[in-house]
């Protein structure tokens, strides 16, 4: 049986690993890109831009607040975190198939990696956002306090569905594109370009059902405290914990099959 003193550089030694993986996995995304950094910021900001261009310019809006192009980066690019961390989870062991099956480190370090450098990358892309508000005037509150919880409530949403997503997609490969189909819908269904406030009444079960509702609410409250709402926060926070716990019983179920799998 390991001692506990034997079990502590066991999981230092984790933790570096994982650092690690994920200092190398932004090296290779960056080192061979020429833009490099600038492509963390440039697929939410025209993302941004376009929706602005569209729903203040072009079309007469009636979703959202002002300064709108605020109120989109405040959920956009959290957004971003999470479609490049489950759609590349779904990848998290074919795609070193060698060193997950020759390397002794625990397997979920292979899913954590890639949340661990997605999340690194919203946190470069947060200068578009501070900008964005200099320029537009946007009001800060205290309520910006509350964006770290935000971010933690994320990483841990996100981990739970790249545990489940990541073995799954070793004996379903087909889940790899519904994974993809499923995120873009998603896209639509979450409070992103509008608030969860601006659904219909008809619709309003579809902002308690979906964690990203409440998550979002947080990221927003800094700029636009009337888009918190604590009782569909709390409930984002319970599906969470739920995600995750739900994705570290698939896991650890799994994760002996897919290792004779792969």
């Amino acid at each position: 049986m390991t001692s506990s003193s034997e079990q502590r550089p066991l999981r230092a030694s984790s933790w570096s690993s994982l650092w690690l993986l994920t200092r190398r996995d932004l090296k290779v995304r960056y080192s061979t890109s020429l833009l490099g950094y600038l492509w963390s910021i440039l697929d939410p900001l025209l993302m941004s831009l376009i929706y602005w261009f569209i729903f203040t310019q072009v079309f007469s809006r009636s979703v959202g607040e002002e300064p709108y192009i605020v109120f989109l980066l405040t959920a956009l690019l959290p957004w971003v975190w999470v479609n490049g961390a489950v759609s590349d989870s779904t990848k998290a062991f074919l795609r070193d198939v060698r060193l997950v099956r020759s390397v002794a480190l625990p397997r979920w370090i292979w899913v954590g990696r890639i949340i661990c450098s997605k999340g690194i990358e919203f946190v470069l892309s947060l200068p578009v956002l501070i900008v964005f508000a200099l320029i537009s005037g946007a009001t800060v509150g205290w309520e910006l306090v509350f964006f770290p919880v935000a971010v933690i409530l994320l990483a841990v949403l996100t981990l739970g569905i790249g545990l489940i997503v990541a073995p799954l997609v070793v004996f379903f490969r087909d889940l790899e594109r519904a994974t993809k189909l499923i995120l873009r819908v998603l896209f639509y269904a979450s409070p992103i370009i509008y608030g969860a406030a601006d659904l219909p009444a008809f619709a309003q079960p579809l902002a308690w059902l979906n964690p990203l509702s409440g998550i979002f609410a947080l990221f927003r409250a800094g700029f636009f405290p009337d888009q918190l709402d604590w009782p569909l926060v709390a409930v984002s926070a319970a599906e969470s914990l739920m995600f995750l716990a739900l994705g570290v019983w698939v896991f650890r179920r799994s994760i002996g099959s897919v290792l004779k799998e792969l």
